[in-house]
């Protein structure tokens, strides 16, 4: 796996040489377009506006339109030149809970590997800040974006999380009404939330669109017709009350055959 960012994570003048790599791979299945007549690919290529031809990204540079069709060209270096020794740095602002940060700031996240010899000084800090149940919050600039980042320990490393800044979150777009509830509707609502309640795993999850995507590309590939999978009608429960009534008895359900799967799976096992 390539590396995606290099840098030094900097806690006070403890600096710890590290590589980041992306946590996560894309499995989803992408089309191609096509022009609908020939079926031939759709392309789409890089060219000079002025001169009308093809470019490579060797002949693209860095430009910024201050006014309408005037730039200003920054190269590589200059933008290094801006660039000061916290930058290149994932420099330590300070440490805090993580439940302090609201979900919605997160970005992307990164597996974070020590350099060989860096490893003990990776551990130190892996090791104190797991303990004391604390995560670093940390910026560096990545390209030409100051990130803010936080640096989360586990019991395998420390995975990197960068942050949206504040003013990159926009505003609930409507604002939501707040409904009264009757005793007896929250009382139901939370009876389903007891019988769906279990330890998460997330092997227990897959892509099943995915797999129903694959299945119909292959029945194409062999000139079979798709045929739909779900025949069923929406069910429109209007009533509240009504909905919640089925939900709780699908629910209950669902829980004793869970739980009859369960003692028959212990039985087996302790008669082997």
């Amino acid at each position: 796996m390539a590396v995606a960012h290099k840098g030094l994570i900097s806690m006070g003048l403890v600096l710890i040489p590290i590589g980041m790599y992306k946590t996560s791979v894309d499995n989803d299945i992408h089309f191609n377009q096509l022009d609908k007549e020939s079926k031939a690919r759709i392309r789409y290529k890089k060219y000079c506006s002025h001169c009308n031809k093809e470019v490579t990204s060797d002949d693209i540079i860095k430009g910024y339109e201050y006014e309408t069709d005037k730039y200003v060209i920054m190269t590589d270096e200059e933008l290094e030149k801006i660039k000061t020794k916290k930058d290149r740095t994932i420099h330590i602002m300070q440490f805090a809970n993580m439940s302090e940060i609201d979900s919605i700031y997160f970005e992307k996240d990164y597996y974070a590997i020590p350099d060989v010899g860096a490893e003990k000084a990776y551990e130190l800090l892996r090791q104190t800040i797991l303990q004391q149940n604390k995560i670093a919050i940390a910026k560096t600039v990545m390209g030409t974006n100051e990130k803010l980042i936080v640096l989360y320990p586990t019991n395998e490393g420390i995975i990197v999380k960068t942050l949206f800044y504040a003013d990159e979150i926009v505003s609930v777009p409507k604002q939501i009404p707040q409904m009264q509830l009757d005793q007896n509707e929250l009382d139901m609502a939370k009876m389903i939330i007891e019988n769906m309640t279990k330890p998460f795993n997330i092997k227990e999850y897959n892509d099943e669109y995915q797999a129903r995507l694959r299945s119909a590309i292959m029945t194409k590939i062999q000139g079979k017709e798709i045929v739909t999978t779900d025949t069923g009608e929406t069910n429109n429960v209007i009533d509240l009350m009504e909905a919640l009534q089925r939900s709780l008895e699908l629910t209950s359900n669902n829980k004793n055959n869970n739980s009859n799967n369960n003692n028959a799976m212990a039985k087996v096992s302790g008669t082997l």
